[in-house]
């Protein structure tokens, strides 16, 4: 299947914006939704709606096996050993927090250390300065290279015997770096310390086998992979979230309550307190499916061919800045001399092409390429070299419209 006829599947694309056709470029951000996954929402909430492992009753008994089908789709997709280590939640940053208040608590103390890197997403670095706060461990970053890659000499430099976690997202969604995650897990786990990795960048766009990159905690969000928005996956190995209390108690965790003392139900569900998010677990399932379709090595070879013709083009516009590595993931983050990324993605939006601008929730990141914001393409399974070209004359539009000579 080649991008014009995945495009075909998702309606959101089949319109004009300011007059022009819709050039989506904003998939880092969210994702659009394809129509098998819109309708399977439809299908559920027409036939199948209500409460899961309660009820005894068809749709009850219907939307539970929909849910617990989509458990085993996840596991699958990122080939856990167990159903048991994979918790819906809200997001990635649910996940992150989770990790942070309930593992990082019991086993973080004064004098250990909390490991990330400086490219990290908001979402990877407050949790983590929220535990080193509260409990006196010390927050260290692994330097980034010139070209915005972690050099593994670094990471052996910076994780000592103390590192009792390290968190590190698996693609950057600003630089498009794609880290090292198998060779960083050796190295932390050599030291003691657990491996966190923030995938939400990399799971929907590249194969993700948490058992071969030996990772202690994966996290990835449903809305960035053709999914609907509100829920996200925890992978955590088993022995280590038998060892974890949930951080959220009350109905679907619990398994005896007394006046005094009460007991959790076993994984995965003691995380998943009150009423799960069951639309939005069987909309993944059906996005998973969907990708499945495409299979991801072909979605991993299209969006490098795009990528690799999106640095071409763009590198050829004069006087704009690309930042990260040659060798990325989809998505590229720019400035043009003179122009503010705002108005770059004001003028962009009049020719119909939506593009992200701003410090993308990585302010530290921005301080480190010395800019106070940039503009970002990004590109997924829908996207055409069509669209690139749509690009590049954007650009060459804002160039003009701000006196630019090129």
């Amino acid at each position: 299947m080649i991008s014009k006829e995945i495009r075909k599947q998702f309606p959101i694309l089949d319109q004009e914006v300011n007059g022009k056709p819709l050039v989506y470029l904003d998939s880092a951000a969210t994702s659009q939704k394809p129509i098998s996954v819109i309708e399977t929402l439809d299908h559920y909430y027409k036939n199948d709606n209500s409460n899961v492992h309660r009820g005894v009753h068809t749709l009850g008994t219907r939307a539970t096996d929909g849910y617990e089908g989509a458990r085993e789709k996840v596991r699958r997709f990122i080939n856990a050993s167990s159903t048991e280590e994979i918790v819906f939640v809200r997001g990635t940053t649910t996940t992150i927090n989770t990790i942070a208040s309930s593992y990082g608590k019991a086993n973080v103390s004064e004098g250990d250390e909390i490991v990330i890197t400086p490219m990290e997403h908001h979402s990877n670095i407050i949790p983590w300065q929220q535990l080193a706060k509260a409990t006196g461990a010390t927050l260290k970053y692994i330097p980034l290279q010139e070209d915005g890659t972690i050099d593994l000499s670094d990471v052996e430099n910076t994780i000592t015997e103390h590192t009792k976690i390290v968190s590190i997202m698996h693609v950057s969604n600003v630089l498009g770096t794609i880290n090292p995650i198998k060779e960083i897990t050796k190295i932390a786990h050599k030291n003691g310390a657990v491996m966190v990795v923030d995938g939400a960048q990399a799971a929907p766009h590249m194969h993700v086998d948490v058992r071969d990159l030996g990772c202690d905690f994966y996290a990835f969000s449903a809305h960035k992979m053709c999914g609907p928005t509100g829920i996200g996956v925890m992978y955590g190995k088993k022995k280590l979230l038998e060892n974890m209390e949930p951080v959220e108690f009350g109905g679907e965790m619990i398994d005896f309550v007394g006046l005094y003392d009460s007991t959790w139900k076993d994984l995965p569900w003691k995380f998943e307190g009150g009423t799960p998010i069951i639309a939005g677990a069987i909309g993944l399932g059906a996005a998973i499916d969907f990708l499945e379709q495409i299979g991801r090595n072909e979605i991993e070879k299209m969006e490098h061919e795009l990528v690799d013709y999106a640095m071409e083009r763009m590198s050829a516009v004069e006087g704009l800045k690309i930042f990260g590595p040659q060798h990325r993931a989809g998505l590229v983050t720019f400035n043009i001399d003179d122009v503010h990324p705002h108005d770059v993605a004001t003028v962009l939006d009049a020719e119909g092409i939506a593009v992200r601008a701003g410090h993308h929730c990585a302010q530290p990141l921005m301080k480190w390429l010395d800019v106070t914001a940039t503009a970002r393409a990004s590109f997924y399974i829908y996207n055409t070299k069509e669209d690139v070209d749509a690009l590049v004359d954007g650009l060459k539009t804002t160039k003009e419209y701000f006196g630019h000579v090129f």
